[in-house]
C-alpha cells in the first residue's frame, strides 16, 4: 500500500489486523516520510529507527491479537517527555547529550498499546514558549504554510500529524501546548483533565498545570490514543472520575445529549485583540452547534486581574523546574533566561500567594460556568504567525506578551485542570482556524462526543496541506 499514510490511526491498525500491511511496513512508510520531510518541517528533535523496526519486527512476530485498537501504529513522543535509552533534550543545548534510564509512565503505556514510536518530537526550550523554535535547529513549521509556526510547545507533533508522517502522536499541555499547534496546524488537539494520564515517575509540575494528551487528524483517533495513555496509577496526586464505560472511543460513537453551551468570542484580559477569522470560526460553529439541536448562549468571561498575574509568576517559577548549572546559564535562549531571572525574584511566600489565588481563581472559574456543559472560545486570538514574529523584536518581555495576546484563553483549562479541546472547522486563506471547546473536569467523553458530531457534520479529516 503505496498512501499508508493517508489512513487514520485506527484504519492503519485495521490494516495491520487484517495483514494486509505488517507493522514494519507501515513504520518503514513513516520513517520515510520523516527522513523526507521532517527536517522541512523542524517536525522531530531525533529519529529513532532502529528502535523502531524492532519493534515492529517484533510486534509481526507476536500477532495483534488483543493489542488494541492502535496495535501497530507509528507515532512519537515529544521531546520533554523522557524516554529511556533515547536522547530528551528538551529542546536546549544544555541538555543534548541527556539520556534518560527510565521511561515517564505515559512512554510504557503507549508501547503497551501496540504503538511503535519513530523518535522524538521537536519542543522549544523546556516547554516554556508557544512556538517552536529550539537553538540550533529549524523551527517546527505549519505544512499548511511552511514560513508560519507549527506552534508550541507540542509544535513537532502537530507539523508531523499535519504532514501524514504519523496519524497520531503524544503531547503535553501546561497552558495550551496542545491546542495552540492543533489550531495551526489544522488538527484535533486535546488537553486532558487534570490526572487524567499518570505524570510519574518524575511527578510532573506540582502545580497540575501541564497534562499529557493527544495529537490527531480525527476525533475517534483521539480518543483511542487517550485510552492508550489513561490507567489508573497508585500514588498520583490528582485523581479524575473513572472514563466512561467502554473507555473514551466507545464514547465518541454515542450521540451527545443536547447540550448548553456558552460562546465566548471577546478575549479575557486586556492587551489581546482577536482577529475576525477567528472569531468568524467560534460564531459559525456556534452557528452549527444550534442547527445540531444544542443550546448556545453567548456570555462574557473575564480573567481577573490577579489570577492571570499569579499564572505569570507561577510560570516564571516554574522554569526553573530545569536544572542548570550557573556557567551554562548565558546558553540558554533570551525567552528562557528572561523567564528564569524573574523566578528567581519570586519568593517562597510570593509563589505560594500566585498558588492559592489561582485555586481560588480556579473555582471561581469552574463555578461560573456550572450552568454549561461547556465553553466555546477561538482556541487562538490570530491566524497562524510567521516564524519569528514573537522573538522579532529582540525583547523576551515583548516575546512573552505577544503570547499572551495570542492564546488569551488556553492556560484557563490549565488553571482549572479542566479539559479542552481544539477542532479544525475553520480556514481562512488557506490557514486552519482553530475553535475550542472547554468542557467540565473527568468530562473528556462529553467533549469528544460533541467533537465526532461537529466533525460529521462538517468533516475535516480528508484535507490536506499543499505538497502534502
Amino acid at each position: 500500500m503505496s498512501d499508508l499514510h493517508e489512513l487514520t490511526a485506527l484504519e492503519t491498525a485495521a490494516a495491520v489486523r487484517s495483514g494486509d500491511v505488517t507493522a514494519l511496513d507501515v513504520v518503514d512508510a513513516a520513517l520515510a516520510r520523516a527522513e523526507r520531510l521532517g527536517p522541512e518541517l523542524g517536525a522531530f528533535a531525533v529519529l529513532t529507527p532502529e528502535w523502531a523496526r524492532d519493534a515492529a519486527r517484533a510486534l509481526d512476530r507476536a500477532g495483534v491479537a488483543g493489542g488494541g485498537p492502535l496495535a501497530g501504529v507509528p507515532t512519537a513522543i515529544k521531546d520533554l517527555t523522557a524516554t529511556a535509552g533515547v536522547r530528551t533534550a528538551r529542546g536546549s543545548v544544555i541538555y543534548d547529550g541527556y539520556v534518560p534510564a527510565h521511561d515517564d509512565d505515559v512512554v510504557g503505556l503507549l508501547r503497551a498499546a501496540g504503538t511503535i514510536s519513530i523518535g522524538k518530537t521537536a519542543v522549544p526550550e523546556f516547554g516554556l514558549p508557544c512556538y517552536t523554535e529550539p537553538a540550533g535547529r529549524l523551527p517546527a513549521v505549519t505544512p499548511w504554510d511552511t514560513t508560519r509556526s507549527a506552534g508550541g510547545s507540542s509544535g513537532g507533533a502537530a507539523a508531523a500529524v499535519a504532514a501524514g508522517i504519523l496519524p497520531v502522536a503524544h503531547g503535553t499541555d501546561g497552558g495550551g501546548s496542545v491546542r495552540i499547534p492543533a489550531s495551526v496546524c489544522g488538527l484535533v488537539g486535546l488537553k486532558t483533565t487534570r490526572g487524567r494520564v499518570p505524570a510519574g515517575p518524575a511527578g510532573g509540575d506540582p502545580a497540575g498545570l501541564s497534562v499529557h494528551g493527544p495529537l490527531a487528524r480525527t476525533v475517534a483517533d483521539a480518543a483511542a490514543f487517550l485510552d492508550a495513555m489513561t490507567t489508573p496509577a497508585p500514588g498520583e496526586p490528582f485523581v479524575p472520575a473513572p472514563p466512561p464505560d467502554g473507555g473514551f472511543l466507545a464514547a465518541v460513537a454515542r450521540p451527545p445529549q443536547r447540550l448548553r453551551i456558552a460562546l465566548v468570542v471577546d478575549a479575557p484580559l486586556d492587551g489581546a485583540v482577536v482577529d475576525p477569522a477567528c472569531r468568524r470560526a467560534a460564531e459559525d460553529t456556534a452557528a452549527l452547534l444550534a442547527e445540531l439541536g444544542h443550546h448556545v448562549e453567548p456570555v462574557t468571561l473575564r480573567l481577573p486581574d490577579d489570577a492571570v498575574a499569579a499564572f505569570l509568576t507561577l510560570w516564571t517559577v516554574l522554569s526553573l523546574g530545569d536544572p542548570v548549572e550557573p556557567t551554562d546559564e548565558p546558553r540558554l535562549q533570551p525567552l528562557t533566561r528572561h523567564l528564569r531571572a524573574r523566578g528567581r525574584e519570586v519568593g517562597g511566600w510570593e509563589a505560594m500567594a500566585a498558588l492559592h489565588t489561582l485555586q481560588v481563581s480556579a473555582r471561581a472559574l469552574v463555578a461560573e460556568r456550572a450552568a454549561f456543559d461547556a465553553v466555546l472560545t477561538p482556541t487562538v486570538a490570530l491566524p497562524p504567525r510567521p516564524v519569528g514574529w514573537f522573538t522579532a523584536g529582540g525583547d523576551p518581555a515583548d516575546d512573552f506578551a505577544r503570547q499572551i495576546a495570542f492564546t488569551p484563553w488556553t492556560a484557563i483549562a490549565n488553571l482549572t485542570g479542566e479539559p479542552a479541546i481544539s477542532l479544525p472547522l475553520s480556514w481562512s486563506d488557506g490557514l486552519p482556524i482553530g475553535i475550542s471547546l472547554r468542557g467540565r473536569r473527568s468530562e473528556e467523553a462529553v467533549l469528544l462526543a460533541l467533537g465526532a458530531e461537529l466533525e460529521a457534520a462538517r468533516p475535516w479529516a480528508r484535507r490536506r496541506p499543499p505538497g502534502m
